[in-house]
């Protein structure tokens, strides 16, 4: 399983997403069902958001957010930074795995 930073960054004022964001999130949820996400929130100050994220490639993880109701629309751009976890709380171990 390979890891993954995923900074969204808003190409649009945040204020203007405020319609988008529950399509946005409930889109996100596809993936904590599936085991995809550990966890996601938005930048602060709001400029975008960062999601950690798994999968079995890089491909997988990007096809997952071509999906996402933002980067269909046109309104953030994506960057996907892969990581290695040697180091962590025990109890997202099971995650990890």
């Amino acid at each position: 399983m390979k890891h993954f930073i995923v900074e969204i960054t808003y190409l649009i004022p945040a204020e203007q997403l405020t319609e988008v964001t529950p399509e946005h999130r409930t889109y996100l949820q596809l993936g904590y069902d599936a085991g995809k996400l550990l966890f996601s929130g938005p930048q602060v100050p709001r400029v975008g958001g960062i999601v950690v994220a798994r999968g079995e490639s890089l491909a997988e993880i990007e096809q997952f957010f071509a999906g996402d109701p933002y980067q269909k629309k046109g309104l953030a751009a994506y960057r996907f930074i892969e990581f290695n976890p040697v180091k962590f709380q025990s109890f997202i171990e099971h995650w990890l795995a």
